[in-house]
């Protein structure tokens, strides 16, 4: 990507070689400077695509009193110790968060807001790739199968597709495949005409027809019978149905979003679940990590249930107990998010104090987290624990661990923990 101008300034020499070298093998010509002072003078007065500070100290409270004019210039602020292979750090101020990997990686475009997306919880490496998959999927009109355990948010997903999507001004239907029997089949998803049945007084439109212009979310699509799999096969071909009863066609216009908890591949494979379906909704596919795969993102999910059911109970809950959240980072999760809500909620029916202490539990709930509790950290989520202890002090982080600062944004950057300042518990 040619960025028209770039700004590197730097208190040394080296990273600021390396950093110069990479621009022009990428056929960008960066003017050689020294000195910080004058130019972050630039960020006042010119137009950048680009700034980079290189500091030896951390001076990144400097950093927004210095944007001037330019509040849209990206800029990475990196903590060198001179070394050429220690990575460049984005930190949090009142700048844009990057993490600039010289090898893999090209600067990010600007790309518009997710609406809802503050729904979307967690700020993990698979949380910002949904974001930006939703992003993509809101220009298009393409069936989607969204995959993942049950507990992971398949239902959110598909209303976030739907609410930035170009028929975010029609209805959202959803519809749960595994509670239809194949003798209420048809009846529900296409409706049925006066008379076609015993007690059908009145024509009803089905939810299929009730979606039209708008979008059907088929959830636990994995659990439908093969029967009403060959008949949403031939509605989704020909795009047109019959009411029960009925004696004219039905044109539909529909996206359809399909989710399921079950791997479809071995259901293809025996025969469960056809083939040609498969290939139809299968187009756009989205699949959600468990949240034992993405367990940083605890704290900011901890963090909103407790502002939720403050809000709900009338209550001034004022976070975790200190050897509460190493436990829940050891945990595996099998409900994932859901069953994290439903802990936080348990822990506001049986309150005890301002800080959530596993001993406030119900007893079946608490003799889950029993074992958990004597398991060993692993050196992520001994590295999260203590960034949350200490409200993201890197200083009083890298002391309490006993490491050095620059250790520590090495251990931070190799276990993708940034950005979680907003979460502190």
């Amino acid at each position: 990507m040619k960025l028209s101008s770039v700004l590197i300034a730097s208190d040394g020499e080296t990273l600021h070689q390396e950093l110069q070298s990479f621009f022009r093998r990428q056929g960008q010509d960066v003017p050689h400077s020294k000195g910080i002072a004058e130019k972050l003078d630039w960020l006042k007065t010119k137009r950048l695509d680009l700034a980079v500070l290189l500091y030896r100290e951390d001076h990144r409270e400097a950093v927004p009193e210095q944007r001037g004019a330019a509040r849209k210039t990206p800029v990475v602020l990196a903590l060198s110790d001179g070394s050429p292979d220690v990575p460049l750090r984005a930190v949090q101020a009142a700048i844009h968060e990057h993490i600039l990997d010289t090898r893999t990686r090209e600067l990010p475009a600007e790309t518009p807001d997710l609406f809802d997306g503050e729904r979307l919880i967690g700020e993990s490496p698979s949380m910002q790739d949904l974001r930006t998959y939703i992003r993509r999927l809101s220009s298009m009109d393409t069936n989607v199968l969204i995959t993942g355990e049950t507990g992971t948010g398949k239902e959110l997903v598909a209303e976030l597709i739907q609410k930035n999507s170009l028929r975010r001004q029609q209805a959202l239907v959803c519809i749960n495949c595994a509670a239809i029997p194949d003798s209420l089949f048809e009846s529900e998803f296409f409706g049925y005409e006066r008379g076609a049945f015993s007690g059908a007084q009145h024509s009803q439109p089905g939810k299929l027809e009730l979606a039209n212009g708008g979008t059907v979310f088929l959830d636990e699509i994995g659990d439908m019978s093969l029967y009403a799999q060959a008949k949403i096969l031939r509605v989704i071909e020909t795009k047109e149905f019959y009411r029960l009863g009925g004696t004219r066609p039905v044109r539909l216009n529909v996206r359809i979003i399909a989710a399921t908890n079950q791997d479809l591949d071995p259901a293809v494979s025996a025969a469960k679940f056809r083939r040609d379906l498969y290939f139809r909704l299968n187009v756009a596919r989205i699949h959600l990590c468990p949240l034992r795969e993405r367990n940083a993102d605890i704290l900011s999910l901890s963090a909103h249930y407790i502002r939720e059911f403050n809000r709900l109970f009338g209550q001034k809950v004022e976070g975790l107990a200190a050897q509460t959240l190493p436990v829940l980072l050891k945990h595996d999760w099998p409900g994932n998010v859901r069953e994290l809500r439903n802990l936080f909620e348990a822990w506001f029916v049986n309150l005890a104090g301002p800080k959530l202490s596993l001993t406030d539990l119900p007893e079946p709930i608490r003799r889950q987290f029993t074992t958990v509790a004597d398991l060993p950290l692993s050196e992520r989520d001994r590295l999260l624990s203590t960034l949350s202890s200490t409200g993201w002090n890197k200083s009083k982080a890298a002391r309490q661990l006993q490491w050095s600062r620059m250790t520590l944004y090495r251990r931070m950057a190799k276990h993708k923990l940034n950005g979680q300042s907003s979460a502190t518990l």
